[in-house]
């Protein structure tokens, strides 16, 4: 009994509230760029397909871990001596983010979609950066050897990124409705003005946060690019970049595959990959749905959205209780389970048709899945990181994971199409989709090793 309260206790240390922060900053980007983008495309005439394939512009997120050992290694001048590395870098994106949605606020998709879409790409590209240090950030708050103090990390992280993402979209829908309802003609871009006051709020908070020294991170790169350099065997400017970029790109991936070995790494980097397929497919199509069955942003907001952030909030929480308890591995196995059963109460609501309860239970049921299964997902992936490259290793893993998030699911609203508007069977086929990373997480599930220091 002892232990099991001891297991919850680990959620009142005052770092899980610096966690909290960082994961809502993270989050929030996804509702601009997401919810936010896919209805304001969709009110303004645009299909189902090209919504689906607006969706690229998330790909960068699988692309970061490109530049992630340069924001890892690099310092902004004067910024970093003030602040921090982690928070200087964090700042900045931020910036990008909210002169992003004063631009937004300009524009109509009708009339300047190439404009939207690029401003879009923007605010991705500074999300998926900014994410790399969060992580990074995230990460360092706890010490390697505290599994405990980092599962419970990884549940108040996933908690404060739903809370990001489920508490903007609220702010979002509501702000658009009402304005809506106001008669005001333009009020997604009024509410993009007003969405961007969240983000200067988010920055004072974030001044708060201490980050642990660089100096130990600092001398282990600086070791290995001394390694690199007299691998190299020359003192010239060219080669010494040569030996700068080696170390910094080849080291993260030799000791990632040096930990578990080529067969095992690769194995690691399938299930990455495919484990949220299913579950980004159902996603990037379904406040679509929502409003193709009848249902109004209001209405989304309260189920999707505030119902859906109380169980994600409550179900994070217990995931990260799971997670500590029985492994990250198990954790995993289980959620992707509930994920893929859940996604079926959404073709009994496509095949019912329109109703409050069904749609409550469906988005229930389907928070408490996603909130078991990012948490387990996330405590894997912090495990795996070695310190010496805290920000690159877990860029490298979220990318790859996010791949199949974004880059694969980008084909949703072309699936939807090509099944002739079929719903239920789209939604039956997203459940599907989660079985082979199922299948390889077995096969691999007692030859992962964690990274211990």
């Amino acid at each position: 009994m002892d232990n099991f309260w001891a297991s919850f206790k680990v959620y009142s240390d005052k770092r899980m509230l610096r966690i909290l922060l960082l994961g809502a900053m993270s989050g929030f980007p996804w509702v601009l760029i997401g919810s936010s983008l896919s209805l304001w495309l969709s009110e303004d005439g645009l299909s189902r397909s090209a919504i689906g394939w607006a969706g690229l512009i998330f790909s960068v997120y699988a692309i970061n871990f490109l530049w992630a050992p340069l924001i890892d290694r690099i310092q902004l001048p004067f910024f970093a001596r003030k602040i921090g590395q982690r928070k200087a870098w964090i700042v900045c994106f931020q910036l990008v983010i909210f002169f992003a949605l004063i631009a937004w606020s300009m524009l109509r998709p009708s009339e300047h979609i190439w404009f939207v879409m690029a401003i879009g790409l923007v605010i991705a590209t500074a999300s998926a950066s900014q994410d790399i240090t969060i992580d990074a950030l995230r990460i360092e708050q706890i010490e390697a050897s505290e599994k405990s103090a980092m599962a419970a990390g990884a549940a108040i992280h996933v908690t404060g990124w739903w809370s990001g993402y489920k508490i903007g979209g609220i702010v979002a829908l509501f702000t658009a409705d009402i304005l809506q309802n106001f008669g005001v003609v333009n009020y997604w871009q009024v509410t993009f003005v007003i969405l961007s006051g969240l983000i200067l709020i988010a920055n004072v908070g974030l001044l708060f946060i201490p980050e642990v020294s660089a100096n130990t991170r600092i001398k282990a790169q600086n070791e290995a690019h001394k390694s690199m350099t007299k691998l190299i065997g020359s003192n010239s400017i060219l080669l010494g970049l040569s030996g700068f970029l080696g170390s910094t790109i080849w080291g993260p991936l030799a000791s990632f595959f040096r930990q578990n070995g080529l067969a095992i790494g690769l194995g690691i980097l399938s299930f990455v990959l495919l484990f949220k397929v299913g579950e980004a497919f159902m996603g990037k199509m379904s406040l679509i749905f929502y409003k193709e069955i009848g249902f109004s942003k209001s209405d989304i907001a309260i189920y999707s959205k505030g119902l859906g952030w109380i169980t994600t909030v409550v179900f994070t929480l217990l995931g990260g209780f799971f997670a500590i308890r029985a492994g990250a591995v198990r954790a995993l196995f289980l959620a992707g389970i509930a994920m893929a059963a859940t996604n079926i109460m959404f073709s009994i609501l496509a095949w019912t048709g329109k109703s409050e309860w069904i749609f409550a239970i469906a988005v229930l049921l389907d928070d408490i899945a996603a909130a078991f299964a990012t948490v387990a997902f996330v405590t894997f992936i912090s495990l795996l990181v070695d310190r010496t490259y805290t920000a690159t290793q877990y860029a490298l893993l979220a990318s790859i994971g996010t791949i199949g998030r974004t880059t694969l699911a980008a084909s949703s609203g072309a699936l939807v199409d090509g099944l002739g508007g079929d719903w239920g069977l789209f939604f039956v086929i997203t459940a599907v989709m989660v079985l082979p990373s199922l299948g390889l997480l077995w096969v691999l599930r007692n030859k992962i090793q964690f990274n211990e220091t």
